[in-house]
């Protein structure tokens, strides 16, 4: 896909995005930026194409591209199977550097059996909620069942106090999460910033919900480009209408530079 097929796409206009540049490095959110959102987690699926698009940008950035998402690390795998990339997980609590190494930040997880308890009761009173245990954090979405917001709000909340400043709350879009303190998106893309093949990059950063709002600041900082996908207030500097933008976007960057031909600013 060249640039100006890229343009025509729904949502796509050069001007709400950063001219292409060669020396950029990736970093990806997965659901509400690359795949649209779907009603619970486990029903997302991702297609031939955007593997391939995501192959093809990898290579075109010089192996410099990370996902980074509330996922955990082998959900992430699977769900871009037989692909691996770097990739930070939960919140950047655990993260696998593009040499394939793993680091897994100290949590007290063990101390989130008891809130894990909680919050599957609450899901046998409430059968539409959804209940994700990722292990180092714990997600509650009420996208099926919107009215219960306040409900979750107010246990979450709870179960927050109970763990104590260890943990924090982390919102997102119809979810509520409690995990470690300390670590977020914006720190995991720091720890790859100081790596090869992403140091001496400029820093990408592409997401859509409130999660990604501190790999913008970072970004931001370090005079990267943070791109928005969708509306409201963001921190971030640049836009992107929906996942189908950020995937003709992306393979605009790659049709460019996964040669050697330089196309220059587009």
């Amino acid at each position: 896909m060249d640039s100006n097929e890229a343009q025509r796409k729904p949502g796509f206009e050069m001007r709400h995005v950063p001219p292409f540049a060669r020396d950029w490095c990736f970093f990806l959110d997965i659901d509400g930026t690359l795949l649209e959102f779907a009603e619970r987690p486990d029903e997302v699926r991702v297609d031939a194409g955007l593997k391939e698009i995501l192959r093809s940008l990898q290579q075109a950035a010089g192996g410099a591209l990370a996902l980074i998402s509330g996922r955990p690390v082998p959900d992430i795998d699977r769900l871009f199977a037989p692909l691996r990339f770097a990739v930070a997980g939960q919140h950047g609590v655990e993260r696998r550097d593009h040499a394939g190494k793993l680091f897994v930040h100290a949590t007290p997880a063990a101390s989130l059996h008891d809130a894990a308890s909680a919050l599957e009761r609450l899901v046998a009173q409430h059968p539409a909620l959804v209940f994700e245990n990722k292990g180092a954090t714990l997600a509650m979405h009420y996208r099926l069942a919107p009215h219960l917001g306040p409900r979750v709000h107010e246990v979450m909340h709870a179960l927050r106090d109970s763990l104590g400043e260890q943990f924090e709350l982390q919102a997102g879009k119809m979810l509520l999460e409690i995990k470690p303190g300390g670590k977020d998106k914006g720190t995991a893309i720091a720890e790859f910033m100081g790596e090869s093949p992403f140091r001496e990059r400029v820093p990408v950063f592409i997401g859509d919900d409130l999660t990604d709002e501190y790999g913008f600041e970072l970004v931001n900082a370090r005079g990267g480009y943070s791109v928005k996908v969708g509306s409201g207030a963001s921190a971030a500097r640049w836009r992107l209408m929906d996942a189908e933008a950020v995937r003709a976007w992306l393979a605009a960057f790659a049709g460019c530079y996964s040669g050697n031909i330089d196309c220059g600013p587009l």
